[in-house]
């Protein structure tokens, strides 16, 4: 069955976190201290999670506390294995992805290819450890401690990994069969942990716990976001104590949300699933076009307007077919297709050029925000295929982008 999210979650799951909820929108509060409870002996004394009032907002504010609480909810998408995930924001994607590999402390970090910045961000964290950490590949051979890292789909393709076989090679077998305490028990005689980076595939498109995830990250500068004027984080976990570790360490590194980000995080929160589903399907129909392009024009001969010897290929989940393992992305993506992909042109030279040519598309990097944004790719990431140009679907209708 395919994951999906209730909208009344995303309207109402943070209700609680806030009384009678006077105001029908949130607030903006910028304030960084707030008045003592004189009944209050130690700061021990306050519930950070579910916080009556709050202290400082190093510790806790209202919006983040609230976005949490939802992001929560619809992070995990699996009810029959956990009530609700456990959700620490932060204040951005990278001090996410810092976060994961403090809290977990790997010796040994499986990871191959995607997003440049996790790169630089592990090569930071092999800094603060006195032993060395090593990077390995995905097909070497795991031990105990080691994190696989799985970014899916990737940046910036847009094509798919296979969560659960990834889940099964660090230790968890069948996850979707088996009682949640039987899970923390493999997990933990196994000693691996794998950490997904679900960005590209934001809810209801993909539900990593499902297939064996330890832990999701997500960019919510991009998705979650959606509107190109936040930076942020999330992790999400599966238990409360994970939570409060995690949310110890951000205390005491100060990577929290700032008060605004977090404000606008939960005005975009609200209407998640109705952008994600329109991206998702205004793209998936630009990739079958796209692609139908790249197939006709190898011949030498133009289609639909686009001349031959200009698009070389498009990269999505959805013309991945079937790997030599069976694994097949229509079986992970249950929710709809991922709105960001990448195509390759004949040459560097195009690429460079077609941000700038393409009538509805802004030539920026980021991706996930309600506008359509075309980036070369290899002007960000210079180790990145040099005719490669990464695009992002808004929510603009596909009738629009046929003549691009």
């Amino acid at each position: 069955m395919s994951p999906k999210i209730k909208s009344v979650d995303l309207l109402h799951e943070d209700a609680s976190t806030n009384g009678e909820r006077i105001p029908v929108a949130p607030s903006i509060s910028v304030s960084t201290t707030f008045r003592f409870d004189p009944k209050m002996l130690s700061l021990d004394d306050v519930n950070v999670r579910n916080p009556t009032r709050h202290i400082y907002s190093r510790y806790t504010q209202e919006n983040s506390t609230r976005a949490e609480h939802i992001l929560g909810k619809i992070l995990s998408l699996l009810r029959h294995l956990v009530k609700d995930g456990y959700a620490v924001t932060y204040a951005s994607g990278l001090a996410a992805c810092f976060a994961a590999l403090v809290f977990y402390k790997p010796r040994r970090i499986a990871i191959r290819g995607g997003y440049w910045g996790c790169h630089n961000t592990i090569e930071i964290y092999k800094k603060c450890r006195d032993t060395n950490v090593e990077v390995i590949d995905f097909d070497d051979e795991f031990k105990p401690g080691d994190l696989c890292w799985v970014e899916t789909p990737v940046n910036p393709t847009g094509e798919s990994r296979d969560i659960r076989y990834y889940a099964d090679k660090v230790g968890l077998k069948n996850p979707s069969n088996l009682p949640w305490a039987d899970l923390i028990s493999q997990i933990h005689q196994v000693g691996g942990k794998l950490v997904v980076d679900s960005t590209f595939a934001p809810p209801p498109l993909q539900s990593p716990f499902k297939l064996g995830a330890d832990c999701i990250l997500h960019s919510a500068t991009k998705y979650l976001g959606g509107h190109s004027d936040l930076l942020a984080g999330v992790l999400v976990v599966k238990t409360e104590a994970e939570w409060f570790e995690l949310h110890n360490n951000r205390t005491y590194t100060g990577t929290m949300i700032g008060s605004l980000e977090s404000w606008l995080l939960l005005r975009s929160l609200r209407t998640l699933d109705l952008r994600v589903l329109k991206q998702s399907a205004t793209a998936t129909k630009l990739v079958q076009w796209l692609n139908n392009v790249a197939s006709a024009t190898a011949t030498g001969s133009s289609f639909d307007g686009v001349p031959a010897g200009v698009l070389k290929k498009v990269c999505h989940s959805s013309l991945q077919g079937t790997d030599s393992r069976g694994f097949n992305p229509s079986q992970q993506m249950e929710g709809g297709w991922n709105a960001t992909f990448s195509i390759l042109l004949s040459t560097p030279e195009y690429a460079k050029e077609l941000p700038y040519l393409a009538k509805y598309f802004i030539p920026a990097t980021s991706l996930g925000g309600v506008e359509s944004l075309m980036e070369y790719r290899a002007r960000a990431d210079p180790n990145e295929d040099p005719t490669l140009v990464r695009i992002s679907i808004g929510l603009e209708d596909f009738e629009k982008f046929h003549r691009i």
